[in-house]
């Protein structure tokens, strides 16, 4: 084994540091599809990395060359993890290091960090900028939840979370992308699928990570402002609306604390409630005002149809109030492929396929906006 030089990725500024994050040194992956990307001409190269969690341990998958050639649970504590070595030295090197788990708001302990890497001879090559910034704002199937794992597969573990079999990496690259994402399984518009008024994404927008709580993730700058000024997409991608669609048909949440009861409601003919189906087309229509006001030029793109589309016309009311409000032309609803019984993955979440046809027609749509 060669000799090999070790730094921080603060002193690394060619390598770029992927997801909304705080200090370099080390890097807190927060987010799905956090993670770094790099060139490199030496011969080998291994990054040094930390990791804890308490019911949920983070996944993290390697690219080379384009190429998905490593998967693995980083282990608890401190670790060295070879990405590659024994490479012709000269010859530059694409690598890309992506957390495949998300931000575990259930799980304070969870933590996942680059402290810095270590190589052997060679040089890191400048990045060219990217053709675009992407922002994807989901629930599950950003989280890429179930886009990895045999279709019976029902049990919650970070093993069926991918961020390679995703639609915003694939729909990112087929753009020549940066791409970011910021989504929690199970969390919607207005309301959790089971209800819960608090498991919505809008409040935690501004923020670096505000899902990921306890002292340690604050300390790390999880709850810090957001700096939007220093990275602004060309679009943003909302894929949200399907947990608030579950809440429908889902029994009543209580708060713990105060006894309150939450429920998104039907009428006796299956209707969705009028009074609940406009506080969800009232928070489409906030969220869409809050992304404008912090991303004054990108185009705004809602999506909803991979697990079903039964609250589109919802959305499209919000969407449409949002528009006659602002006078906005630059917002637009996207339907997406449904996953079918050939195209599901595993807990009964959309599959690699479904995520690759849904890639097709959200990069085909933003050829024509961006």
């Amino acid at each position: 084994m060669q000799k090999l030089q070790k730094n921080s990725l603060a002193e690394l500024p060619e390598v770029r540091a992927l997801g909304r994050h705080t200090e370099r040194d080390p890097l807190t992956l927060f987010w799905t599809a956090s993670g770094i990307e790099l060139e490199f001409t030496g011969s080998e190269l291994w990054v040094d990395l930390f990791a804890d969690y308490e019911t949920m341990e983070p996944w993290v998958s390697v690219e080379l060359n384009g190429a998905w050639v490593a998967r693995f649970a980083v282990n608890p504590g401190s670790s060295r993890v070879c990405l590659f070595r024994g490479m012709a030295p000269g010859r530059p090197k694409h690598l890309r290091l992506l957390k495949d788990v998300q931000a575990m708001h259930d799980d304070p302990a969870h933590l996942l960090q680059i402290a810095g890497l270590e190589h052997a001879g060679g040089t890191f090559l400048p990045l060219p900028e990217p053709t675009f910034r992407l922002e994807f704002v989901g629930d599950s199937i950003t989280s890429g939840e179930g886009a990895i794992g045999a279709q019976p597969e029902e049990d919650w573990a970070g093993a069926f979370f991918s961020a390679e079999n995703h639609y915003a990496r694939m729909t990112a690259d087929a753009l020549e992308a940066e791409y970011r994402c910021l989504s929690q399984s199970g969390w919607g518009i207005v309301a959790s699928w089971e209800n819960d008024p608090h498991q919505v994404m809008m409040p935690y927008y501004t923020q670096v990570c505000g899902v990921a709580v306890g002292e340690r993730n604050a300390a790390f700058g999880a709850q810090q402002p957001n700096d939007f000024a220093a990275w602004q997409p060309d679009a943003v991608i909302f894929n949200l609306g399907t947990n608030d669609c579950g809440a429908f048909d889902s029994l009543p949440w209580t708060d713990p604390d105060t006894g309150a009861q939450y429920q998104l409601r039907r009428l006796s003919n299956g209707d969705f409630h009028p009074a609940d189906a406009q506080k969800v087309a009232d928070g489409v229509q906030q969220f869409l005002e809050l992304a404008r006001e912090k991303n004054p030029q990108a185009a705004l793109v809602w999506c909803i149809g991979m697990l079903g589309n039964r609250i589109e016309p919802v959305l499209r009311q919000g969407m449409e109030q949002y528009k006659a409000a602002s006078g906005d032309k630059n917002a637009y609803l996207l339907e997406l492929p449904e996953a079918t019984p050939a195209t599901l993955g595993a807990r009964l979440h959309p599959g690699a396929e479904c995520h690759l046809q849904a890639t097709a027609v959200l990069t085909n749509f933003l050829k024509t906006v961006l």
